[in-house]
Formats: C-alpha cells, structure tokens, sequence
C-alpha cells in the first residue's frame, strides 16, 4: 500500500477508526516520525483525514477504536502545539463519556441484568477507555473503571444458575442472536476478560489500585484455570463458551482455536502473565509463558493462522511474544522469534499485503510491528498500549 498518496476513505467513520481506517495508518506516521524514521509531511494527510469530519463523541457510539477516544490516542503520540490543544479539549469530552458509559453499566447491575461486551471490552467499552486514561495519565477516570471492573467480576444468578459478572446476553457478534440461546462468556483479549484482566493487572503493576481489585483479578484467573485444557506446554484455553457448555462443565470442542491476539490462547497467556506479575504469583507467570511456548511450538496450531494482520494474524502473534518474552522468566519465548518473523515474511512473500490500510485487519499495524527494533521502539513509542500488551 502506497502510504504516500492522498487517503480515500471507503465509507462512514473510516476516518476516525483505528481499526480499519485512517487513524491508524496516522498512528503509524506518527510513531514513525517520534523515532526519527519518517517525517512529519507523511503524517499529515492522514491526520488530515482523521480530523476531516465532525469527531464521533456520543457515548455509545465512540470507543477505543472508534470516534473521540481512537483520535485522542493517535495524537498522543503527535508532538505538536496543536495536537496539544486538542487533546485538552477532547479529554474533556472523553472523561464525561467515561462518566456516562459508567452510570449506564452500573445501572445496569443494579437490574441484574447481563452486560452487551460493548459495555466492557477493549474495542469498544470501558476497558478501552479505561486503557486510554491509564495511557494519559488520569488517574479519577482510572479509578472508576477499575472499581466498575471489580463490581463487573462479581459473581449473578441468571436463570437459577450461576453466571461470571461479565457473562453476556451477545452472540459473539456483538449483537443478541437465536443462535446463542443464553448467550456467551468470552475469553479473547479484544472482546473477553482477558482484557478486563489485562487492565486490571497492569494498573496494579504501576500502582493504580481500588477495593476489591486483587480479588478480582484472583476471581478472573480462577475462571480461566477452570476451563483450562491441558497443563504446561500443552495448556489452551476456549475463545468462549456457550451456555450449555457452562452449565455442563464441559467444552464441546477438542483442539485449539488459531494462535491470535485477539481471541487466541497468545493474548489470553499474555494477559495471565500480567495478573502473575501483578500479583507476585511466579506460578502462574511460569504457566502463562509455558502455555505460549507450546502454542509456538505446535505446527497444527500455527497452521490456522492465514493473514498477517495485527489483530488474527502473523503480526500480533509476534508483538504478543515480543511482549512477553521481555517479561518471561526464561528466554523460551524469545528463541521463537526469529522463526514467527521468518514466517511473516514468508506469507508476505506468498500473499503480498492485506489490502486495506488499517492498524488492525492492515497494513498499518504490520510495518508497525516490523519497525528495525521493536523492542526498543516500544519502551520510546508504546503504541501497543491499545492492545493491552504493554504492562
């Protein structure tokens, strides 16, 4: 993709998505620019683009990745005077929509009633925006979707049975479904509890910490260890559940689902690994990282990786094993490395690069993972923070 001519934008809201549209190819020039790799002139049209429209700022209709919060985080990473000015003004809007999203969700677990994902997860709910105030420092707006976060782990009785907080009434669409009779629990990193957990456990690593928050990451892990298949080397977990299958204690499928950062065992371990850190508990760090290792070692698992996107493919495995091999007890998961990005080149060399643009399902986020040394670029420039890998 030629990032140096004009964007076309492909349909409404491209502009300020992260995910797909021009947000994140200007997160891209941006981080490119902050590390001497690019200049500011690449940048602009892209920003350009992001700001064109009026900025979606409507509570239930911006998130992480979407309007208000995607825009803010793509200018935090822009040293200008300007960006500076509108980052003031869009923090204001964003600490009311953190606010009002808030007040919705704890109405309604006052009603006992089951959440939408979008009211919790990374993409679209208060996990990302809890991300964002973490990232910007803001530490009231933080608190309080961590103490959402705590309440949001508390155990309910739906039906006469006994539901995880966050158990939803969605299909994995995001939306209610007759094919999800009693809807789902997910435990993907984009969607699930990974990233409550994720958010939950780097907030305590940096000192961010509210009642209930040790017992809530404790209560997480539990879940996660109760649907656990395999120990070691050989431990998966389901991207999510059915009712069925929760009420009968047992999963219906065998094998593991695709290695990705989205919904994957790399981006659940990841997240256990932080809880591990975040607790002091070198047990469950050490299960974390053997549980990677296996999924990198294991051929079949690898094989259903068929793009090289950021979000379900090639590219976020690596940023998710780069991650957590700087954190890792020992160098297992680092030894990997060198082959996950032979077989990124491969399946580029094979397939060429995806043809959208975008952060996630791009090829933005993939020549932001293949910047000359990821690991140092990202202690310089952490815009991995909106994937929750960074600690």
């Amino acid at each position: 993709m030629n990032y140096d001519v004009a964007p076309t934008p492909t349909g409404p809201g491209w502009g300020q998505s992260l995910y797909s549209g021009a947000a994140g190819v200007a997160l891209l020039h941006a981080v490119r620019a902050h590390i001497g790799e690019d200049d500011r002139d690449a940048l602009r049209p892209w920003a350009a683009a992001m700001v064109k429209g009026p900025i979606q700022a409507a509570p239930e209709a911006c998130g992480l990745y979407e309007g208000a919060p995607a825009v803010a985080y793509v200018l935090s990473f822009t040293r200008t005077n300007t960006a500076t000015r509108a980052l003031a003004t869009l923090d204001t809007h964003l600490a009311d929509v953190t606010r009002q999203r808030l007040k919705r969700a704890h109405a309604r677990i006052d009603r006992d009633a089951l959440p939408t994902l979008g009211e919790y997860d990374l993409i679209s709910g208060l996990t990302g925006l809890g991300m964002y105030h973490l990232h910007r420092g803001h530490k009231p707006e933080l608190q309080d979707v961590l103490a959402y976060l705590v309440r949001l782990t508390e155990p309910v009785i739906i039906e006469a049975q006994h539901l995880p907080g966050w158990w939803t009434s969605d299909s994995p669409d995001l939306r209610p479904s007759p094919r999800w009779p009693g809807g789902h629990g997910n435990f993907g990193l984009a969607h699930g509890i990974a990233g409550p957990l994720a958010l939950l456990a780097t907030a305590l690593r940096h000192g961010h910490t509210v009642p209930g928050q040790t017992k809530a990451i404790i209560r997480i892990c539990d879940w996660f260890d109760r649907w656990r298949t395999g120990t070691g080397s050989c431990a998966w977990w389901p991207d999510l559940i059915t009712r069925a299958e929760h009420r009968g204690g047992e999963l219906q499928r065998s094998v593991p689902r695709r290695p990705s950062w989205c919904y994957g065992t790399p981006g659940i371990a990841r997240a256990q690994q932080l809880a591990g850190l975040a607790l002091g508990d070198r047990d469950r760090q050490h299960q974390a990282e053997q549980a990677l290792a296996g999924c990198l070692a294991d051929d079949q698992q690898l094989a259903q990786l068929t793009d090289a996107s950021l979000c379900h493919g090639w590219a976020g495995l690596i940023r998710t094993v780069s991650r957590a091999a700087s954190y890792a007890i020992d160098d297992e998961l680092a030894s990997h490395l060198p082959r996950l990005n032979a077989r990124l080149n491969e399946h580029l060399d094979h397939c060429g690069l995806p043809d959208g643009v975008g952060l996630m399902d791009g090829t933005a986020g993939i020549h932001l993972v293949r910047l000359t040394d990821p690991v140092n670029t990202a202690a310089t420039a952490p815009w991995d923070r909106c994937l929750l890998l960074t600690g």
